[in-house]
């Protein structure tokens, strides 16, 4: 089974909503436009839905024809957009300055209402599916904020699954695997204290600044000398702020952050232990004291359930073709929020490919975050169909 063909038939319609949103963008928390627009649409098909959950978002519930099954499927969207100016040139492009659908999440939004609006005039199924219109992915952990206020309890779930864009991979591949596909990602601050003084006189100084460059150095070893060489994370010091700006004066205060990143949660902990230890004794073996602060909101690594991948396997060789899907793909270190649904429920996070390789000028081959991005609209109609065909298969009527 291809492209399920009402869906395809109302492509145009949903690329029509993916734009709309495309132009009016707002970030974590304040997706008022796309949710006023979804709870829209919504009612406009008879879904009915609970909104104001984690502020903005929302979630719909389609029952099937029948529900004796007992089963339930959610599916997920994220709403939010970046912080960055546009620079994309298409003529639907944002209206509201330094804000931007740079990651495609006004796709993902479209992609989940062409579904609905399948499922709802269709309900070819045996249980009930949850949609869920999720605020805040890019940093602010909208995921957790809605799980913290009760989307699991107010609406089980067997399964949970979402997709992501993937500017990386030709339009029509779709790429999953079992196990960790997205990487955790926790951000952290490092802020070494020592006594300033004039640099001819370094001896009457305590220099944070030699302390600093060789907590990085040592940083470096956690992955290299402490994870097993068949594990994965990355440290990574992105930023080294210290001194005043003389050129002869030893500043008292370095300050420098960064990214940690794993692909197991215990692997996750055990880098934050370590870069603390690092930070810390490397300090006082310089004699200054470093304070090490884990910024909190950290995301969980996204690791895919075997059955849940098997089921979204199936699900997408239907639509896409048994050629066209990996389900051996290689991991990427960039994270997602949606790692804390699969902490709590089985499912699978997958990508979709949206690259025009035939046409380098083409704006969905730039990269996500990208100022020159933009979704690819042929990529709805085999979203869409991909989330109806989960449900149909995991719920079907004749059983």
């Amino acid at each position: 089974m291809p492209v399920i063909n009402s869906i395809a038939d109302h492509k145009d319609e949903a690329a029509g909503w993916r734009q709309e949103l495309h132009q009016n963008p707002q970030t974590s928390f304040e997706e008022e436009f796309a949710s006023t627009f979804v709870k829209k649409k919504l009612t406009e098909w008879g879904i009915p839905f609970k909104d104001g959950i984690a502020v903005t978002g929302i979630v719909a519930t389609i029952e099937g024809q029948k529900t004796d099954s007992g089963k339930a499927i959610g599916l997920r969207a994220d709403m939010d957009a970046l912080d960055i100016i546009e620079d994309s040139g298409v003529p639907y492009a944002s209206k509201n300055p330094g804000k931007m659908h740079a990651c495609g999440h006004d796709g993902h939004t479209s992609t989940l209402l062409s579904a609905a609006k399948y499922l709802s005039e269709n309900r070819n199924f045996n249980g009930k599916v949850h949609l869920i219109f999720q605020p805040a992915e890019e940093g602010g952990g909208g995921a957790y904020k809605m799980i913290e206020e009760g989307l699991f309890k107010d609406f089980p779930c067997d399964y949970v699954f979402g997709y992501h864009n993937w500017p990386y991979m030709p339009l029509g591949k779709v790429a999953m695997r079992k196990g960790p596909i997205l990487a955790s990602a926790d951000e952290f601050e490092i802020v070494i204290k020592g006594k300033g003084g004039h640099a001819a006189m370094p001896h009457q100084t305590v220099d944070p600044v030699v302390a600093a460059a060789q907590i990085v150095l040592a940083l470096q070893s956690i992955v290299s000398r402490n994870v097993s060489p068949v594990d994965q994370g990355v440290v990574t010091v992105a930023n080294f702020r210290g001194g005043t700006g003389a050129h002869n004066i030893i500043g008292e205060k370095v300050v420098m952050n960064g990214t940690v990143r794993a692909f197991r949660q215990e692997t996750r902990e055990f880098i934050l232990k370590r870069v603390r230890e690092i930070a810390e004794n490397t300090a006082k073996a310089f004699m200054t004291e470093a304070t090490v602060h884990i910024v909190p909101g950290g995301y969980a690594p996204t690791i895919n359930s075997e059955d849940g991948v098997d089921m979204a396997a199936a699900a997408a060789i239907k639509v896409a073709g048994e050629q066209n899907v990996m389900t051996d793909a290689e991991p990427t270190m960039g994270a997602e929020d949606f790692g804390a649904y699969l902490m709590e429920k089985p499912g699978a996070f997958i990508l979709i490919g949206q690259g025009m390789p035939d046409d380098e000028k083409s704006p969905h081959n730039y990269g996500l975050h990208s100022p020159y991005y933009d979704f690819n609209d042929e990529v709805l109609p085999i979203g869409a169909s991909y989330f109806a065909t989960l449900v149909e298969d995991y719920m079907p009527l004749d059983k």
